[in-house]
């Protein structure tokens, strides 16, 4: 039985991955976190990626840099779901991808990634004049702003249509350029993550969105991309890979 090690396990995400495990047939060796470990007999994220197959990082972007280099020695294969990653940080992930198996989503639900299929299969098929914005909301303590999630769904509707995702173009009477992809941002209570992508058209509009009621569908997501990424050759894959899109 695959064995993943947890990066982060102090955090939701980390404790969640832990408590989801089990039922899905993912055996857990360990988990650390900033100040040691957290369960498991590991000191460290260096000893818990010599005594696992896969590692889990749902820490924070600044010890992104130090996981990856862990991950390099060791040979295993590491999962990222940390959000908040720079254009620096996926620069690292490229380099480290030479050496080892990585696989890196602003979002690791299945339904969320197949929601970003079908949102850049709109956008293709249909054209400029078709507005795209993507709405977002989370609870009150998150930090970053649009979601990776939502970033991860304008990219997928700007891939759709050919172009790159740039800053939403609207200026400051709420007219919109032709071509632009917009996002808001809503924050509040304890909703886990509700994503709502609109494209409007002249009179008709099209909604696809998906709502999150538990946190345990990022961490199911989560070992179901360990279990597919453990023995797999260097690169780097993502959550679409996984679901064979």
């Amino acid at each position: 039985m695959m064995r993943i090690g947890i990066l982060g396990a102090a955090g939701r995400m980390g404790r969640a991955i832990a408590e989801a495990a089990p039922a899905i047939g993912a055996e857990l060796g360990g988990g650390v976190d900033r100040d040691g470990a957290v369960f498991g007999p590991f000191a460290d994220a260096a000893e818990l990626a010599v005594g696992t197959d896969v590692l889990i990082d749902f820490s924070v972007p600044d010890a992104l840099a130090a996981h990856l280099d862990i991950a390099r020695v060791d040979g295993g294969a590491i999962v990222i779901g940390t959000t908040g990653l720079t254009s620096e940080h996926h620069r690292l992930i490229e380099v480290a991808a030479n050496d080892v198996a990585v696989l890196q989503a602003a979002n690791m639900s299945l339904g969320v990634n197949l929601l970003a299929a079908l949102v850049e299969q709109a956008a293709a098929r249909l054209g400029p004049d078709w507005d795209i914005e993507v709405l977002e909301m989370h609870h009150r303590h998150k930090v970053d702003a649009p979601s990776g999630t939502a970033l991860l769904l304008g990219e997928a509707a700007a891939k759709g249509r050919g172009v790159s995702l740039c800053a939403p173009n609207l200026d400051r009477n709420g007219r919109r350029e032709e071509g632009a992809i917009g996002f808001a941002s809503l924050r509040g209570g304890s909703v886990a993550g509700d994503h709502l992508v609109v494209l409007a058209g002249e009179g008709e509009r099209i909604e696809l969105g998906h709502r999150a009621e538990t946190r345990a569908i990022f961490a199911r997501g989560a070992i179901r991309a360990a279990q597919w990424l453990a023995g797999k050759p260097a690169g780097r894959y993502s959550m679409a890979d996984v679901l064979g899109l």
